[in-house]
């Protein structure tokens, strides 16, 4: 099992030093890797570019692995993106795992970027057949709806492959996952809509005579602090600034409370199959986020 914490902006934005000793406080509490998202421009126009920050943060320590939860892929051309995965398992052998999405919850950010919102899925699964089709560092030539090119080559090939997760909530990320992922990256779901969801991309998967999917997982926003009510209310302000909707829209899949108490409510995902958790910990401080982190993963087993 995988437990990881967010790549906040405070880690992100620091200089070098502090940012090598919030590195060097993750990997010594033992949490398994760092994550971080990718937006253009969100609802309040904060962005971050996932692939940049990731082969940043890979750069500060062989050790660390980082997740991209997720990259909205559809807002790139996905040869120059093979590019960028093969240039950071080339730098970084086997860090990286990437994340992918469609973007649902601002489609302007997509509109903005000259795509259509509506083809966004389509496109999607478009890049991800060229992702796939090149990953071996043989010729690939594709004639789709949004990409057409002749004997497209990456080399040198991704040696370990990069892990691919599929993210989203509804069939359609399913689909997705069964089609062209390593694993579903869910969202906003409860243990019995993971169990069951899960167990409909494997079945799926084997339809479609490929490999089991094996690197199922769950992001997740969580309010940690010994008073549940400060935990809830700070976890409440973040989530309602950052998504500009309710938090009550959240709250039953945003677990608050002690360290204890929200690796009690991730264990019904351990048990319903998940084998990786992104945890973005709202906390007083940033190492306090750490520290809560690890003792979650240390408390999941």
């Amino acid at each position: 099992m995988l437990v990881g914490t967010v790549a906040s902006f405070e880690i992100l934005s620091c200089s070098h030093r502090e940012r090598r000793e919030h590195v060097a406080r993750i990997l010594d509490q033992g949490i398994d890797h760092v994550f971080m998202a990718d937006h253009v421009s969100f609802i309040n126009g904060l962005g971050m570019d996932g692939l940049i920050n990731a082969a940043t943060l890979a750069a500060q320590d062989e050790r660390l692995k980082v997740v991209v939860g997720v990259y909205l892929l559809a807002l790139r051309h996905p040869l120059p993106v093979a590019r960028q995965l093969a240039t950071i398992a080339q730098s970084a052998p086997g860090q990286l795992i990437l994340g992918v999405g469609v973007g649902g919850e601002d489609r302007n950010e997509i509109a903005m970027c000259g795509v259509d919102p509506a083809t966004r899925g389509r496109r999607t699964d478009e890049c991800l057949a060229v992702l796939n089709g090149v990953a071996g560092g043989e010729p690939f030539s594709f004639d789709g709806e949004f990409f057409q090119f002749q004997r497209a080559i990456i080399r040198p090939a991704p040696d370990p492959a990069v892990p691919i997760l599929i993210g989203g909530r509804v069939d359609a990320s399913l689909e997705r996952a069964a089609r062209f992922g390593d694993g579903w990256l869910a969202v906003w779901v409860s243990p019995e809509r993971f169990r069951q969801a899960t167990a409909t991309v494997d079945a799926r998967a084997a339809e479609l005579g490929r490999p089991r999917p094996t690197r199922h997982g769950l992001q997740l926003w969580a309010g940690i602090d010994d008073d549940r009510t400060i935990a809830r209310a700070r976890l409440a302000d973040a989530m309602e600034r950052f998504y500009h909707v309710p938090f009550e829209r959240f709250e039953k899949y945003s677990p608050y409370g002690t360290a204890a108490e929200v690796a009690e409510f991730l264990g019904r995902y351990r048990d319903a199959g998940c084998g990786l958790f992104n945890i973005m910990p709202i906390t007083a401080t940033e190492a306090a986020g750490i520290d809560a982190v690890a003792e979650i993963r240390a408390r999941l087993g």
